[in-house]
């Protein structure tokens, strides 16, 4: 996870006055492929969504609704690839991708218009083919995750970033969700698995807040993409241990397990400290090690501890972005942070502001 590759030219040229662009495409059944003109619409992006992506696109022009059943089979199973970027000005232009959407529908008034159309990333796909028999994966997270993406999508492209783990064997019930068990069997090792921008399936850990750099600087300065910031701390279904357990008869795999823990005394949440004990748990037959039981839990407290603070800003857009991308906040007040963007929805208008939610906080040198 890190922001989509750009010049640094973009990146210095969307804090300035310019010319945003976007670009949607609608990919029709029928092989071919439309620029759609649009007015307006936004991708949101959120990490604590099984999809992580979603679109909305508006358009002038009610010829988009399909009204025969011609229209209607190019469109059933069509997608949008959404991109934003900047032109120049002096004859070149760099786009961004947004995701690649899955038409999941198109509605307004036949005659007058505006024709609106919404869509989710590929995700949505694996998550709609529910199994209809019991279904059995084993070997290792990359292999059984590939396999049930590419269950759905046979042309799928999947990549990995991680360390490769075994898993125990996992047997499906009918009508499960194919999707909960990609994230299910990625936790084994300590990951997550997304479609990106590009339409991609990623498995990946989310990276280190300490550790990562930033990759993009708010400031609230001139020239600085920084338009304002709230700052929250709350203790509602916040919890500071996770006992991740496994226990795999299918396999005569003995019980497994480890407790993560909160162990950072600076915490406000911290295990032995005055937020007091609040575990959770989390149950998997695919965990058939300690180290794969380590990899859930730190996982799962990652995502359920409270951080030292969270956060919303709200700066100039900035397309680029990925959900868990470090960012550096410098406030007006002089005070600076690193964050960590959890969910962020970016315009296909010109203007309009850019709210980024984020998963964690940390006071910066």
């Amino acid at each position: 996870m890190s922001v989509y590759p750009v010049s640094d030219r973009f990146l210095q040229r969307i804090t300035e006055s310019h010319t945003p662009i976007t670009r949607v495409q609608l990919f029709l059944t029928d092989g071919r492929i439309v620029d759609v003109d649009h007015t307006g619409g936004s991708v949101t992006v959120d990490r604590s969504q099984a999809i992580r992506r979603t679109c909305t696109v508006t358009v002038a022009d009610p010829s988009r609704i399909p009204r025969n059943p011609a229209d209607q089979l190019a469109t059933y199973g069509a997608r949008l690839r959404i991109s934003r970027g900047v032109d120049y000005g002096d004859g070149t232009q760099e786009l961004v991708p947004l995701g690649l959407f899955r038409l999941d529908s198109v509605s307004g008034d036949v005659t007058q218009g505006p024709a609106t159309l919404q869509g989710k990333d590929l995700a949505a796909v694996i998550a709609d083919d529910k199994f209809t028999a019991p279904y059995r994966v084993t070997g290792t997270v990359v292999s059984a995750v590939t396999e049930l993406i590419r269950r759905s999508l046979p042309t799928a492209d999947v990549l990995s970033s991680i360390v490769d783990t075994p898993i125990g064997t996992r047997i499906f019930d009918t009508e499960a969700d194919p999707w909960a068990g990609c994230q299910e069997i990625a936790a084994a090792a300590g990951a997550e698995v997304y479609a990106n921008a590009d339409g991609v399936f990623v498995i990946a850990t989310l990276p280190d807040l300490l550790t990562t750099a930033p990759v993009w600087s708010i400031e609230a300065a001139a020239g600085g993409a920084y338009i304002s910031a709230n700052r929250a701390m709350a203790s509602d279904n916040v919890f500071n241990g996770v006992l991740a357990r496994g226990e795999n008869t299918t396999d005569n795999v003995a019980p497994v397990q480890y407790l993560a823990t909160d162990d950072d005394t600076g915490s406000p949440t911290y295990w032995s400290g005055p937020y007091g004990r609040r575990p959770m748990f989390y149950n998997s037959a695919t965990l058939v090690s300690t180290s794969a039981c380590q990899n859930a839990a730190i996982l799962k407290l990652a995502q359920a501890k409270a951080p030292n603070a969270s956060g919303d800003i709200s700066s100039l857009p900035n397309p680029a972005l990925e959900p868990g991308d470090v960012l550096r906040i410098a406030h007006e007040d002089g005070t600076r942070e690193l964050h960590q963007a959890a969910a962020f929805t970016v315009p296909l208008d010109v203007g309009g502001e850019f709210p980024i939610s984020t998963i964690s906080a940390k006071e910066d040198s």
